[in-house]
């Protein structure tokens, strides 16, 4: 299937979903999380900020249980430039946090965090499939982000659903995961 279908089916299935199923599958993506990574050597976390409206996985949890039991690990956050590329801001507190036109949070200050640091990225997606690519909203940010990171960086992403067999337009230009969580466990590609 192409990335256009994926798209609509999937944006669809996650908004079908209730307050209390989504709760139920991020509990699961949390438990999966913390059963099969490996934080011990993660220096620098990249992760998105869930837009609720959308039902994204919530990466709230995760992150809050990182900053209280993995003081090691510095967490960053991004924010889109105007040029369309994302900037990332080590996270200090909430503080530090504004929502804007489109109703994301992102850091408005703060000390920007080199790409190449990066150790592990958490990557948002509406759709994955058993090759590790993955579908976003179609507008690149995250591909051009992972670009610059270095390659042994974890890609993972969060899925409330399971893969599909093959998207179908792929293009050179995509950044496959290194695995992808879901509700019924995790795939490693």
């Amino acid at each position: 299937m192409n990335k256009e279908d994926l798209r609509k089916i999937y944006l669809e299935k996650r908004k079908k979903l209730t307050e209390g199923e989504c709760a139920q599958l991020n509990l699961q993506l949390y438990n999966h999380f913390f059963s099969s990574v490996d934080l011990s050597f993660i220096k620098v976390l990249h992760s998105y900020i869930p837009l609720s409206k959308n039902n994204e996985p919530d990466t709230w949890m995760i992150l809050d249980r990182i900053r209280r039991e993995f003081p090691q690990v510095r967490i960053s956050l991004p924010r889109v430039l105007t040029n369309g590329e994302l900037e990332n801001i080590f996270f200090e507190g909430l503080h530090q946090l504004q929502t804007t036109s489109w109703g994301i949070q992102e850091p408005r200050q703060g000390v920007v965090t080199p790409s190449e640091k990066i150790d592990l990225v958490i990557v948002p997606l509406l759709a994955f499939d058993k090759k590790g690519q993955r579908v976003g909203y179609g507008k690149g940010f995250y591909d051009r982000f992972l670009k610059g990171c270095r390659a042994d960086a974890q890609k993972i992403g969060l899925s409330f659903f399971g893969p599909v067999e093959t998207i179908t337009d792929t293009y050179p230009g995509d950044i496959r995961l290194t695995s992808c969580i879901e509700p019924a466990g995790v795939h490693y590609f």
